[in-house]
This record gives structure tokens, C-alpha cells and sequence, in this order.
């Protein structure tokens, strides 16, 4: 679950850890981009928690690279392969990205697979209530906000290339069973509500069987807005994207509605008329116009498999800060964060079911 910083700013010396061969990177960006610079700078971002990101700076012009983390690595997790080839597809359509230059797969190079894409300068929003904007403001970065999600699950995924990005037929059951997996192979301790989770899913599977691209970590935190004006200008991180079921991207997006889910700012308690933010019920509608459906059924289905999904993410997460792999010091700090969202989903569970 990363966040890209947009500003340089924030960009800081690398962590021993982390450190990279600035001269086998640059022997490489050197032969393979045409003029790039022979001086080269590589400062790190501090926020990503799963693939380590860079920004590089060559004689005034700024690019961004994301890397794989290093250490052993949970099966099919950090794909930035996937990222990369996602980003491409999308370069000419209606849900913004930033371009990207090229993709290694030779780890000699600096150690692990990287892709390298342009930096694009703008306001990253972590906390998803938004607190710096207006109320004015607010409602337009939601209403471009939700707009997107539904442009990504309305496209023609097979003129774009991607037919083989996935195996639509199933996801929900696959993402359960994958997670499921996840979860057991990094946990720390015995969590009962995931433990339920784990079992309550599988048998109850939604009768919908909608197909789209899904971007699988869709929030505030991984766009960037304009400076000017709060519309968003990039969708970032895209490393959990492939082809499933579009109403997983709606219920992640929804869960922030439902209880203490956010590892970055409040949401749930918050006034979303008076603060401009649509109300669960507004995201919802303005979401099925959007994406010209009619309703969302088994929609808290959505919100407690989003949970359990993020739940075992975050576990992850945490697991590699205890194993000194973790690409920020943060890591450490989510050590109770999959206890709360599965319990939050387990109560869904026990409310609507």
C-alpha cells in the first residue's frame, strides 16, 4: 500500500537499506533513454510501505523509479511489472497516469526488478478527509474522484491489450483464497475476526459477475491533484491492479464510511455535508450514474471483503517492518491495524447478514 509523493521536496538521502547502485542505474538509464544525463541524483521518498520509490534527477529533468523491495518476498506481492504494463495501457485514456519510460527486468542492475516514469508535480491528499480544501473544493475532488473509478471500470479492456491482465472469471473467490494465504503466511498473532472472515467469505459469494480493470487500492492518498485547481491529474499505484470485479475497487473506496479503517486521517465521524464530502449513500449514487448502473447489490459484501483484503495487506506490511524489510519505519507502526479492519468487517458481517 504506497503513497507517491509528488514534491521533491520530500525527497531525502537513501536509507542504507535501501541503497541502490547509482552507478549501474546510471551506465543504464544512459544506453537506454536517449540524452540522458551522465550526472544523476537519487534521493529516496519516505512513505512507500511496499515498493521502495526514488526520485531521479538528471541536469533539470525528474523522473520517478519504483523498485521491488528486497528480502524474500511473498508470492505474486510487489508486481510492479504489472504496474508498469497498467500504466502503459493507460497513457491514452481517460483515467490519468503518469508516463512511463522503461521497465528492467535484470536485477543485476540494482538488485531488484524497477520501472522508471515521469514525476508529476501537484498536491497528494493523505488524509481522506481532506482537511486543507474548502468545502467547495472538497465536492469537486470527490465528484472527479468518483468519476475516474467508474471511466476505469467502463473501459474496453480488450482493445487496450489487456485480455490476458488477468483472470476475470472468479476474482472475488481467487482474491479471497489469495489473501487468505497472504494473511496466514505474515501473521503475527491469532486474529478471530479473520479468522471468520476467512471462512463466512468463500460462502457467500456475490451472484453479480461484472468485469473491468480494478485498480485494488484506489483512495485520495494515491492521486494527485492539480495545484491550481482540486481535480486530479494522476492515478498512482497501481502494483494490485488487474482484471476482476469493479465493485471490490467501490467497497474499498466505501469502507472509510464505516468505522476507524484509515491509517491517515478521520473520516467515518466526520460531516461530510456540512465539509462538502458526499455522504455513503451520495458516493454511492454519484458512482452508479457515473458507471451507469442502476443499484449496487450485496453491496456490504463489497465493504467487508475490502476490509479483510486490506486487513491481510496491512498485516504484510507490518510483518516485513518486524523483519527489517520494510521501505519506510512506519511500518512498524500497523501492528494493530488488521485487527481493527477485520473486526469492522466481521461487524458488517453480523449487521447485514
Amino acid at each position: 500500500m504506497t503513497t507517491f509523493i509528488s514534491d521533491e521536496l520530500h525527497a531525502a538521502p537513501m536509507k542504507d537499506t535501501l541503497r541502490i547502485n547509482e552507478s549501474n542505474l546510471n551506465k543504464y538509464l544512459v544506453s537506454k533513454i536517449k540524452g540522458f544525463s551522465r550526472h544523476m541524483e537519487v534521493r529516496q521518498f519516505p512513505d512507500g510501505q511496499s515498493n521502495p520509490t526514488y526520485l531521479i534527477s538528471a541536469e533539470g529533468k525528474k523522473y520517478v523509479l519504483r523498485k521491488k523491495p528486497p528480502g524474500d518476498l511473498l508470492p505474486s506481492a510487489h508486481a510492479i511489472d504489472r504496474e508498469y504494463r497498467i500504466m502503459s495501457a493507460l497513457k491514452n485514456s481517460d483515467v490519468p497516469v503518469p508516463t512511463t519510460f522503461l521497465f528492467c527486468d535484470d536485477t543485476s542492475i540494482i538488485g531488484t526488478e524497477f520501472f522508471l516514469m515521469e514525476m508529476i508535480k501537484g498536491r497528494v491528499f493523505h488524509d481522506p478527509g481532506l482537511p486543507t480544501l474548502s468545502p467547495k473544493n472538497r465536492a469537486i475532488f470527490f465528484e472527479d474522484f468518483i468519476r475516474i473509478l467508474a471511466t476505469l471500470h467502463s473501459l474496453d479492456f480488450k482493445s487496450m491489450g489487456l485480455s490476458d491482465f488477468g483472470r476475470p472469471e472468479g476474482y472475488i473467490e481467487r482474491q479471497v483464497k489469495r489473501w487468505s494465504k497472504q494473511y496466514e503466511a505474515s501473521k503475527t498473532e491469532d486474529i478471530a475476526t479473520m479468522s471468520k472472515l476467512i471462512e463466512w467469505l468463500p460462502l457467500n459469494l456475490p451472484t453479480d459477475h461484472s468485469i473491468s480493470i480494478v485498480h485494488g487500492d484506489y483512495r485520495p492518498g494515491n492521486t494527485i491533484a492539480l495545484t491550481i485547481e482540486p481535480r486530479i491529474n494522476a492515478v498512482l499505484d497501481w502494483e494490485l491492479s488487474t482484471l476482476g470485479h469493479p465493485l471490490a475497487d467501490l467497497g474499498y473506496c466505501c469502507a472509510n464510511y464505516h468505522g476507524q479503517v484509515s491509517t491517515t486521517g478521520e473520516f467515518a465521524s466526520l460531516n461530510h455535508k456540512e465539509l462538502g464530502i458526499p455522504t455513503e449513500d451520495e458516493f454511492l449514487e454519484r458512482y452508479c450514474y457515473h458507471a451507469r448502473r442502476d443499484n449496487v447489490e450485496d453491496y456490504y459484501f463489497y465493504i467487508a471483503f475490502s476490509l479483510f483484503r486490506s486487513a491481510a495487506i496491512i498485516q504484510g506490511v507490518y510483518k516485513r517492518g518486524l523483519d527489517g524489510n520494510a521501505s519506510s519505519k512506519k511500518a512498524l507502526d500497523f501492528g494493530g491495524v488488521a485487527r481493527e479492519r477485520s473486526d469492522v468487517a466481521w461487524a458488517l458481517v453480523e449487521k447485514y447478514y
